[in-house]
């Protein structure tokens, strides 16, 4: 798979609050395929992690949201936690970012509270997913069809629950970079 992976660059759209293993351990799996991978932030500046029960470590940005376009990427991660997604849905430069690359057919990979980001960018209305228990209502609310699985594929678009579903969420992350584009995936 690393060769189809060659050149392959993934943006992990991130804010202070997310959950420290729902970044570091896809951004890892990435990098372990030749995958180029840039954390952006709404500002550009280090993003301190939430480490399942405390703050973490800051992890650098390598981008600020004002300086990159879905267009120079091929995939969107977005790591979950309770306070990072709840700021970037409430960011209409993330939710533009977030769109353009449903719009152009590209993998997005959202785990645990991550979702509330795709319901506030109008991309979820009749796409099958999952996420945390606790955004499920949400999800149902903004018409899509949830489901309680570890990792779940709708076109593109690959969804988890939390943390311990990481193997399966990176390795269908992957598996959605390495097809390219899908023309199902739709905004």
């Amino acid at each position: 798979m690393a060769q189809q992976l060659n050149g392959k660059r993934v943006a992990i759209l991130a804010a202070d609050g997310f959950e420290e293993s729902e970044l570091a351990a896809p951004r890892a799996a990435l990098q372990g395929q030749g995958v180029e991978t840039h954390v952006i932030t709404p500002d550009g500046k280090g993003i301190r992690a939430w480490a399942e029960t405390d703050w973490g470590d800051t992890y650098e940005a390598d981008k600020s949201l004002s300086d990159v376009s879905a267009a120079d990427y091929h995939a969107l991660v977005l790591p979950g936690g309770l306070f990072n997604p709840d700021t970037l849905r409430l960011n209409d430069t993330a939710l533009s970012f977030v769109k353009a690359f449903f719009e152009a057919g590209k993998p997005v990979a959202a785990i645990c509270h991550a979702p509330w980001i795709l319901i506030n960018a109008g991309v979820v209305k009749g796409r099958k997913m999952t996420s945390v228990p606790s955004v499920a209502q949400d999800l149902k609310n903004a018409g899509a069809a949830w489901v309680d699985e570890s990792v779940v594929v709708d076109s593109g678009l690959v969804t988890s629950r939390t943390p311990k579903d990481l193997d399966d969420f990176n390795a269908k992350l992957l598996e959605e970079l390495a097809e390219g584009r899908h023309s199902k995936q739709h905004a």
